[in-house]
């Protein structure tokens, strides 16, 4: 990939840069500016080169509109907004630009040919800038008009942070320094488990938590009472003979009376959901988390939103408290991370879900190999 940095002369450019604003949003506010805040170095670098800035991003599956957004992006930069994305007022407003000035056009997905990856409205797209600019990590493994078209169209570059995921990612993949410890949770196994097996080879220790548990105890013979579990068979007998990975063995369940109880994998009953990982097993990751120098961790170990955040948050303490280099993603994590006022306690927290898993996965995403 060419970097931003590498762009000799950048004032007067108009530069169209696809981030990724898809953030929460409550009742017209927005409630985690994560990404947002992510994407600004870039944008002020590129505004300090003196370059005219043209921000597009996607909100949702289409139909809501970027307002709320503008607002927050107003309380740390000076931006216009345009209500449209390609039309009259779009191109008279792009014309009038001052070097320096920055706009914000209207969600992406609003036109069908974003997800269609339609070509014409690519095209008309490219037909506003002179340089395209990827600073959209956490969608770049989707196949949309704005990043996997534009850059065929334009002198295409990453942004800041893209470089940033993609270095620091790699340092998982390529010769990772030992001992590494990788910690998974979430749900969704068929997404997880190319993870499961690629770092099982490269990690020393890979640790379980999240819905992906309860699969693992189910092959194992536990009962696993109303826990939420996947259909298909992926093999997992054959992973459990693996020494380097890391079961726990203990839980905490909801029983039948509503109540939180921690309980060993033995005792789980058939009225039980697995809400979270136990707290003896999180006490017996401690010294794995302490003589690791390097851990990676995506996806949360319990239900958070139903009273299973306990082990998420006692991990995460211990691991923002280790000396070990920390590489974090996945949403969930994040809000969390924010919730305990640790953003600045781990060496790089992704701002990918989907993406992040597809990169550790394959090394790469189609809106990088664009780029090349």
């Amino acid at each position: 990939m060419k970097s931003i940095k590498e762009i000799k002369n950048l004032k007067g450019k108009k530069v169209l840069v696809r981030v990724d604003f898809n953030v929460p949003i409550k009742n017209g506010k927005v409630e985690d500016d994560f990404r947002i805040q992510r994407a600004l170095p870039t944008i002020k670098f590129l505004q300090k080169s003196g370059a005219r800035i043209i921000l597009i991003t996607h909100l949702g599956k289409g139909g809501e509109s970027l307002l709320s957004v503008s607002k927050v992006l107003n309380k740390f930069i000076k931006i216009k907004f345009i209500p449209e994305i390609i039309g009259e007022n779009t191109t008279k407003m792009v014309g009038v630009m001052k070097n320096s000035d920055v706009i914000l056009l209207e969600n992406l997905r609003n036109n069908e040919g974003e997800k269609a990856c339609n070509k014409i409205f690519a095209l008309n797209l490219a037909k506003l800038a002179d340089i395209y600019v990827n600073e959209a990590f956490p969608v770049s493994h989707r196949e949309d008009s704005s990043i996997v078209l534009l850059p065929k169209l334009l002198p295409s570059y990453a942004g800041l942070q893209l470089e940033n995921e993609v270095k620091n990612l790699s340092k998982t993949i390529k010769s990772p320094v030992h001992p590494f410890l990788f910690i998974l949770g979430g749900a969704k196994f068929s997404t997880k488990m190319p993870l499961i097996k690629k770092y099982l080879k490269l990690a020393d220790f890979v640790f379980v938590g999240g819905a992906l548990l309860d699969d693992f105890l189910k092959v194992e013979g536990y009962e696993i009472g109303k826990s939420l579990v996947d259909d298909e068979n992926f093999g997992i007998k054959k992973l459990l003979k693996n020494k380097k990975l890391i079961i726990p063995e203990y839980v905490l369940v909801k029983n039948s009376l509503g109540k939180f109880v921690q309980k060993n994998e033995k005792d789980i009953l058939k009225d039980d959901t697995i809400i979270d990982v136990g707290e003896k097993s999180v006490k017996l990751l401690e010294p794995i988390i302490k003589k690791s120098k390097l851990i990676l961790w995506n996806g949360p170990l319990g239900k958070y939103e139903d009273g299973g955040a306990g082990a998420t948050k006692e991990i995460l303490k211990m691991v923002a408290n280790s000396k070990a280099e920390s590489i974090l993603g996945g949403g969930d994590t994040t809000e969390l991370i924010d919730e305990l006022k640790l953003q600045n306690k781990f060496s790089f927290v992704s701002t990918g879900g989907g993406s992040t898993l597809d990169f550790l996965a394959n090394g790469t995403l189609p809106g990088i190999k664009a780029l090349k």
